[in-house]
C-alpha cells in the first residue's frame, strides 16, 4: 500500500460545520426538521459574491458548452460515439462540480433517472457519485494535521483516495494494530461556500412562492429542510453515528451490511470506518435476471425497513454509495445524507404507502388531511378526495416499469396547492429517498412490484 506521513503540527482547516454534533438531524413536535445552526451566516457581500460567481461559471460552462457541441457535428470531428447529448451531459458535469457540492447531489440524483435521461447521460453524470477530481496531497495533509495534533493513529495511509467525492474523499489505511480501515477526510472550507448556496437557493424559493399559483407551495420551508440536511453531510461525527445506528437496526438483514464506524480512530473533519474488501460497482452487470431480482428486492426491503421501521430516511442510496460483496451482501458504505423522521411523520407515511399499495383511495386522502399543517375554510375538500382517489386508482399495482415517482408526487402536490391544503414538508425526504431509489431500480427489474414487496414491512410498522 502507497502511504504517505503526514507530519505532527497544526494547519488551519475548516473548524466544525454548522450544527455539528453525533446525533441525527431529528424533528420537532409539529413534524419540521430543525435547520442546523447558522452561526456562520453568509453576510449579504458573501451572498452578492457568491450569486456572482454562480453566473460567471455558468457563463463561461455555457458557451465552452456551445463550442463543443459545434466542433462535434463539424464534419470529421465527431469521434465513434460521441453524441451532443454526450457533449451537453459531460459539460454539465464539469460545470456542477465548479459550482460545488450543493448542485453535485442535484445531479448525482439525475444520473440515477434513466426515464427522464439518456443511458450514456447518466453515465457522464454518474461520476459525481465518487469520481470528482480528489483534493491535493497538500489539502489532505492539512485536513489531517489539524484533525490529529497529538496523535496519529495510522501504520499507513494511502495516499490516492479510493474514492473522491463533492465532500469528502476516502483513503484505504491501516490502524497501528493491523486492522485495516476506509478514512474519509472532509474537504477543507466547503461550508462556507455551502451555505451561501443553500441561502441563496431559500431567497429564490421565497421569491418565486410570490408568482400566481405558487403562493400556496412552500417551496423556501422545503429548500430549508433539504439544506439542513445537505449541510449535515459536513458533520462526520453525526455520520459515524448514523452508521452505528443503521447498523444496529439491520442486523436481522443478513444480506445487508454496513461498515462499523471507528470513533476512537477519528476526529475532526475525519471518519474512520471498518474496510470492506472486494467490493463491485452496484449495478445490473454480468447479473442473472434471478440474480438481479434478489438484489434489488433486498435494497428495497432495507429501504422499507429503515423508512417504515426504524424512521431513518437516507436520501443517498445512489450507485456511489450501495456495492456489492463478492457473496452478494449489499452494502452500504455512506451515511452522510441520513435523516431522523418525526415518529407521527414516519406512521402517517406508513399509512398512504400501504393504502396506496391496496388501492384505497379515500384513505390515502383522509392521511394527506390529517397530515396537512392548514386546511383554508371553504376548500373544496370532496373534489380533493375525488383527484386522489384516480390519481392512488391509476397507481396501484404499478411495476416498477409502469410507474414514475415523479409524476405522482407532482399530481399530487398540485391537488394540494389548488385546494389551498398546505402539505407538511418533512414528506419530502422520503419522496426523495424513493426517488433516488426508483431510478435504480429500473436498471435492474422494471417488472418487479415495489409496492406489494412494501406491504409485510408495512403491516409490521403500523402494528406497534
Amino acid at each position: 500500500m502507497g502511504a504517505f506521513l503526514i507530519p505532527h503540527g497544526r494547519a488551519d482547516a475548516e473548524s466544525a460545520p454548522a450544527g455539528s454534533s453525533a446525533c441525527l438531524p431529528t424533528s420537532d413536535e409539529h413534524g419540521f426538521t430543525r435547520r442546523l445552526s447558522t452561526r456562520r451566516r453568509p453576510t449579504r457581500r458573501q451572498l452578492a459574491a457568491r450569486a456572482a460567481s454562480w453566473a460567471a461559471i455558468a457563463a463561461r460552462h455555457g458557451a465552452i458548452g456551445l463550442l463543443e457541441v459545434v466542433r462535434c457535428w463539424r464534419p470529421g470531428r465527431r469521434t465513434a460515439g460521441e453524441t451532443g447529448a454526450t457533449v451537453r451531459s459531460r459539460r454539465a458535469t464539469k460545470l456542477l462540480v465548479e459550482l460545488g457540492p450543493t448542485f453535485v447531489k442535484g445531479g448525482q440524483l439525475l444520473s440515477t433517472r434513466q426515464d427522464l435521461l439518456s443511458p450514456r447521460a447518466c453515465e457522464v453524470l454518474g461520476q459525481l457519485h465518487d469520481r470528482v477530481a480528489p483534493m491535493t496531497a497538500a489539502q489532505a495533509t492539512s485536513v489531517l494535521r489539524s484533525a490529529y495534533p497529538d496523535r496519529w493513529p495510522f501504520a499507513e495511509l494511502a495516499e490516492t483516495p479510493t474514492a473522491s467525492g463533492s465532500i469528502a474523499c476516502v483513503y484505504r489505511g491501516r490502524l497501528h494494530g493491523g486492522r485495516e480501515v476506509a478514512v474519509k477526510v472532509r474537504r477543507p472550507h466547503i461550508g462556507d461556500r455551502m451555505r451561501a448556496d443553500l441561502r441563496l437557493l431559500g431567497i429564490g424559493a421565497r421569491a418565486m412562492q410570490r408568482l400566481p399559483g405558487m403562493r400556496k407551495v412552500p417551496a423556501g420551508r422545503m429548500v430549508d429542510q433539504i439544506g439542513a440536511a445537505v449541510l449535515g453531510q459536513l458533520d462526520l461525527a453525526a455520520e459515524s453515528a448514523a452508521l452505528a445506528d443503521l447498523r444496529g437496526n439491520l442486523t436481522g438483514l443478513k444480506y445487508f451490511r454496513i461498515p462499523e464506524p471507528i470513533p476512537e480512530a477519528s476526529a475532526e473533519g475525519v471518519l474512520v470506518m471498518e474496510f470492506v474488501e472486494g467490493l463491485h460497482r452496484f449495478g445490473p452487470g454480468e447479473l442473472t435476471n434471478e440474480q438481479r431480482r434478489e438484489v434489488i428486492r433486498r435494497v428495497l426491503h432495507g429501504t422499507y425497513q429503515m423508512l417504515f421501521i426504524d424512521g431513518l430516511v437516507h436520501c443517498d442510496m445512489h450507485p456511489g454509495n450501495l456495492y456489492l460483496s463478492p457473496s452478494a451482501e449489499v452494502v452500504l458504505l455512506d451515511a452522510g445524507f441520513v435523516v431522523r423522521l418525526n415518529p407521527t411523520v414516519k406512521r402517517l407515511f406508513a399509512e398512504f404507502f400501504l393504502n396506496m399499495s391496496v388501492g384505497r383511495g379515500q384513505e390515502c386522502a383522509d392521511v394527506v388531511l390529517r397530515s396537512a399543517e392548514h386546511i383554508p375554510d371553504g376548500a373544496d375538500l370532496a373534489g380533493f378526495r375525488v383527484g386522489i382517489v384516480d390519481l392512488v386508482t391509476a397507481a396501484h399495482r404499478r411495476t416498477a416499469g409502469q410507474f414514475r415517482l415523479a409524476p405522482f408526487a407532482t399530481k399530487l402536490f398540485d391537488l394540494q396547492r389548488r385546494s389551498g391544503i398546505a402539505a407538511t414538508p418533512e414528506f419530502v425526504f422520503p419522496l426523495v429517498s424513493l426517488l433516488v431509489l426508483e431510478g435504480m431500480i429500473n436498471q435492474f427489474d422494471t417488472d418487479v412490484d415495489f409496492q406489494a414487496e412494501a406491504i409485510p414491512t408495512l403491516l409490521t410498522a403500523l402494528r406497534r
